[in-house]
């Protein structure tokens, strides 16, 4: 692997991480590996000295803010982003539909139902109901959300980030091809698809895993230009070339690829309607197969930084010599931190019980980011409120009128949303409320989301309840209901509407948190800023699996009647308790307001005045911007 190079517009003596400017404090926190250094824009000795291009303080004042121009390799590994989404994605709306509804009658025997002029039916496999089919779906999604840490610290730790990809690459390959034996049509008749698929299941979540914490740092470490440069442009104008608008044009092309992957669930979902589980299956393999060549291909021309240690570590002993020594009592009180500085430690002469590798800095490094990322405590409510607990809006679907349409094809238009919305949020509605002198800040963009999930949630509880009411089964209506239609008479394109406000509260709530969370957590805390929304989101998925047995009927309309409620109830809570943020934003941004204007703050890639530390982390640790939303 390639040891990453220097900047092109920086051509300057790397003396800040030699051995003579580290304290002996200092020596107990990651070392930088020979060869490999940190990114011009952490190093406070590169940036105040000359390098060509470097704006003056009129520059800064008054030139426009321009991206810089993103390599080819950046567009490539976007579209290996692609590949690995769009075949995820196309499997992962019909674990549903497989383990919940059995094989429809008078079906071709390969899982879809007959193509009859009102039939009703749904593709169906396994025919566990709706407990088992929540508790498959939910405890998937948290393996994919809970083993990035791991794995993420395994990248920085020991082998790299381009290893674990690819090695999660083939475990992707292991599970689709275990997923296109489940589809085989004498295992659907004589009922032994369970094994291969539950298996294909849960090695797909392992190797997303695997895939999911890496590839997004990866895409940012071939961005080189780390510091502003003044340049000429074809028109004459000088501009400068800024490393944060350079950052937002890679992510936001980053995350329209995640959310065009989704898309092949509709075409997976047609397939287990009019073909069968063979072709459903086959799609997302066809989607794969181009991931091994791109890999290749990208090897010897990508900029790897290698393993160089992981703070993480550090992080949970921490934690752990905090909770030792104040409690559980201590939470939240004046001191709890204190408890783990080396220098306290020390005072109170109990070294050879709790032994450090941290300094006092990196203590209140740990601190500063548990504050920063406090807004992710408020997120599992919309995740929840996004689909209801656990797989309840698949299941509510199978209730409604789908006349030829999948029932699960509607879940798309989470991912339409956000699609759609994006550049109209982006180009027209924050710029005119920034015309018309409003300042919409982060907390109150956030705020704006957790309100709109609640109710998308009472959306998708008004309509449970009308299906309830209406369908020939009653409160049982998602129970395999054989009575007249099966259905009740409701279009299933009316849950289209919740969908698309959950994914429209997605834009308000993730793109800003994220620059809240950047913006103030030190910057060798964004593996545990990371960590923590990974851990909040499968905090979501492990809610919906405990839940497991009340998402079934005659309970669903209170499977989204109360998520929404509590959603409802937290919004108001949450910008209460955050609104001071917005002010402190305002300040901290009010000079760059062209920065970052999606994300609604400023300084999200360096150094400002709020995530300032003297400890740096592993350079292959700076560029860990990841998980925009719980969709990557």
């Amino acid at each position: 692997m390639a040891f990453a190079e220097k900047s092109p517009e920086m051509n300057l003596k790397l003396s800040a991480d030699s051995p003579d400017n580290i304290s002996a404090d200092m020596e107990k926190m990651p070392r930088t590996p020979p060869g490999d250094h940190h990114a011009a824009y952490l190093d406070s000795h590169l940036m105040d000295d000359h390098y060509e291009g470097k704006p003056t303080e009129e520059d800064l004042a008054t030139l426009r803010r321009v991206p810089g121009n993103l390599p080819i390799m950046a567009y490539l590994i976007c579209i290996v982003e692609f590949c690995e989404r769009a075949s995820y994605y196309g499997v992962q709306p019909l674990i549903s539909n497989y383990v919940n509804r059995k094989m429809p009658d008078g079906g071709n025997g390969w899982g879809a139902p007959p193509n009859t002029s009102g039939d009703q039916q749904t593709a169906g496999a396994l025919g566990l109901g709706t407990v088992v089919a929540n508790a498959v779906t939910q405890s998937f999604s948290m393996l994919a959300y809970a083993l990035p840490l791991f794995f993420g610290w395994l990248a920085d730790a020991r082998t790299g980030r381009f290893r674990i990809i690819c090695w999660g690459v083939a475990v992707f390959g292991v599970a689709h091809v275990l997923m296109i034996v489940a589809g085989a049509k004498p295992l659907l008749e004589n009922g032994t698809a369970k094994a291969p698929y539950f298996l294909s299941v849960y090695i797909l979540a392992i190797g997303a895993a695997m895939f999911k914490p890496n590839v997004s740092p990866l895409l940012l470490d071939q961005v080189t230009q780390t510091v502003p440069i003044v340049i000429t442009t074809a028109t004459g104008e000088r501009v400068i070339q800024d490393p944060e608008a350079t950052t937002e044009r890679v992510m936001l092309w980053f995350y329209l690829v995640i959310n065009i992957g989704g898309f092949m669930g509709v075409a997976t979902s047609y397939s287990e309607k009019y073909v069968g589980w063979w072709l459903a299956f086959l799609i997302p393999l066809i989607l794969y197969l181009p991931l091994p060549f791109l890999l290749w291909f990208l090897y010897k021309r990508l900029i790897l930084h290698p393993a160089g240690g992981s703070d993480l570590p550090n992080v949970f002993r921490v934690l752990s010599v905090c909770f030792r020594r104040a409690g559980l009592r201590g939470i939240g009180r004046h001191g709890f931190w204190e408890y783990a500085k080396p220098s306290n430690i020390a005072a109170a002469h109990l070294e050879a019980a709790y032994p450090t590798r941290w300094n006092d800095q990196f203590v209140d490094d740990v601190r500063r980011t548990f504050q920063a990322t406090g807004i992710f405590c408020f997120f599992p409510i919309q995740y929840l409120n996004d689909n209801g607990i656990g797989g309840a809006a698949s299941f509510l679907s199978t209730m409604l009128e789908t006349n030829g349409v999948p029932n699960d094809v509607i879940s798309n238009f989470n991912s339409l949303s956000i699609i759609a919305a994006a550049p109209i949020l982006n180009y027209l509605f924050y710029p005119a409320l920034r015309r018309a002198g409003i300042h919409y800040g982060p907390v109150a963009r956030i705020t704006t989301g957790l309100a709109m999930s609640s109710l998308g949630g009472a959306g998708y509880a008004i309509l449970n309840s009308y299906a309830y009411k209406l369908s020939p089964c009653g409160e049982y209506g998602s129970s395999d209901c054989a009575i007249g239609t099966g259905v009740a008479p409701i279009s299933i394109w009316w849950l289209a509407i919740p969908y698309a406000v959950g994914g429209i509260s997605e834009l308000f709530i993730n793109v800003p948190a994220y620059g809240i969370a950047y913006s103030r957590a030190p910057v060798n805390m964004r593996g545990l800023v990371s960590a923590i929304n990974l851990f909040t989101t499968a905090v979501a998925y492990a809610i919906g699996l405990a839940c497991s047995s009340v998402i079934t009927d005659p309970y669903l309309t209170w499977d989204f009647g109360g998520p929404a409620i509590v959603g409802g109830i937290l919004s108001v809570v949450f910008y209460f308790t955050f609104r001071h943020i917005d002010k402190e934003e305002f300040v901290l941004s009010k000079p760059n307001d062209y920065k970052l204007e999606l994300e609604g703050t400023g300084s999200v890639v360096g150094e400002n005045q709020f995530n300032k530390t003297t400890n740096k982390p592993a350079p292959i640790q700076e560029n860990e911007e990841m998980m925009i939303s719980q969709k990557q």
